[in-house]
């Protein structure tokens, strides 16, 4: 297990996380310009939508339901127990559903670290996980945001009825015509990673090996080069956060260290139900225990403005995303080797 988080310490996409959160720790002028940030999150989600999609044309349906059905689970699951535990830790509503919307979510960076950890250690996986990290994407952000309309809506419906006594029947009309609002579900389904991982996960899946000449050069040839750059990118960001999250009490820090442990390990037992290999089942696990900083902000900033994004990308960044990349993914690896 130490060899195994030794040469993931010293492999090139954590060196350059480090030295970007060196970098800003240092108060050093390196900084990345937004445009070419973001143009490098495009870039990972066409590269990751599109793999995927081409691998996906390979297989029938039958032989990926198990694991469709059991990302779909953890996407749902995840987001209760984040809010299960912070409810318990007393933390507000609003960034209680900010923080189960990141944690439920996915880092598709650090699922890109864990796939360079396989294949340095020559560890095969499915070629449809590129597909779950997609299915895994929306649906925590989804359940996140009706959490809060639903209990904004409990709320609103006390009031109503203390107000007006009105019947219990007209009050959970009034609830259920509030719960999907247009906002909601264009953030949760069409904001930009959601629409770009789906985009290009049909893209390649239409267009199967016949894409593959087009997409090899770019998207499949470059993809460790980009990421490191892009890496590097977050580990400025994560160091700048890292102050912001300490005035928050230790409280918060434990959470963003116990729950990539406990989900992860949720999604080890559940790849290795769905049927998946070792290094399936650990790229599960690094899903489950990762938590997003791309696709939920999007929404979340829109959705949920009271929420403090130095609490949910502060923790997601500056803890869980190292703590995965130095720690998680040779334990969800470990921990799938154990579960065979």
């Amino acid at each position: 297990m130490s060899d195994i988080i030794l040469q993931n310490l010293l492999s090139p996409v954590v060196l350059f996380f480090a030295l970007g959160i060196l970098a800003a720790m240092m108060k050093s002028d390196l900084k990345f310009p937004a445009a070419l940030s973001d143009a490098l999150s495009i870039y990972l989600l066409i590269a990751i939508g599109l793999k995927g999609g081409i691998e996906l044309s390979h297989y029938a349906l039958g032989s990926v339901l198990k694991p469709i059905l059991g990302t779909l689970f953890l996407g749902v699951l995840i987001p209760f127990i984040a809010m299960i535990i912070l409810r318990f830790m007393k933390m507000d509503l609003k960034n209680s559903i900010g923080l189960a919307a990141t944690y439920g979510s996915v880092s598709i960076v650090t699922y890109g670290a864990a796939i360079s950890f396989l294949e340095a250690y020559g560890k095969s996986f499915e070629g449809y996980m590129n597909v779950i990290v997609v299915l895994m994407e929306s649906p925590a952000i989804f359940i996140s945001l009706l959490l809060l309309k639903l209990m904004e809506k409990n709320k609103e419906l006390a009031m109503v009825h203390a107000r007006q006594r009105i019947g219990i029947r007209a009050g959970n009309s009034l609830l259920l015509g509030g719960l999907f609002s247009n906002e909601v579900m264009r953030e949760s389904l069409f904001g930009k990673s959601v629409l770009l991982l789906t985009g290009s996960l049909l893209i390649g899946w239409i267009a199967g090996e016949g894409a593959v000449p087009i997409a090899k050069p770019l998207f499949m040839d470059l993809y460790q080069s980009v990421l490191i750059l892009f890496l590097l990118n977050m580990g400025l960001i994560a160091g700048q956060r890292l102050p912001e999250v300490k005035q928050h009490g230790w409280k918060i820090i434990l959470f963003g260290l116990f729950m990539p442990v406990l989900c992860g390990s949720l999604g080890v037992l559940v790849g290795n139900y769905a049927g998946l290999s070792v290094g399936g089942t650990a790229l599960m696990g690094t899903l489950a225990g990762s938590a997003s900083y791309i696709a939920a902000p999007a929404a979340l900033r829109t959705s949920v403005p009271d929420a403090n994004p130095s609490i949910y990308l502060g923790l997601s960044l500056g803890i869980t995303f190292p703590f995965n990349l130095i720690i998680g993914i040779p334990l969800y690896y470990a921990l799938a080797q154990m579960v065979h």
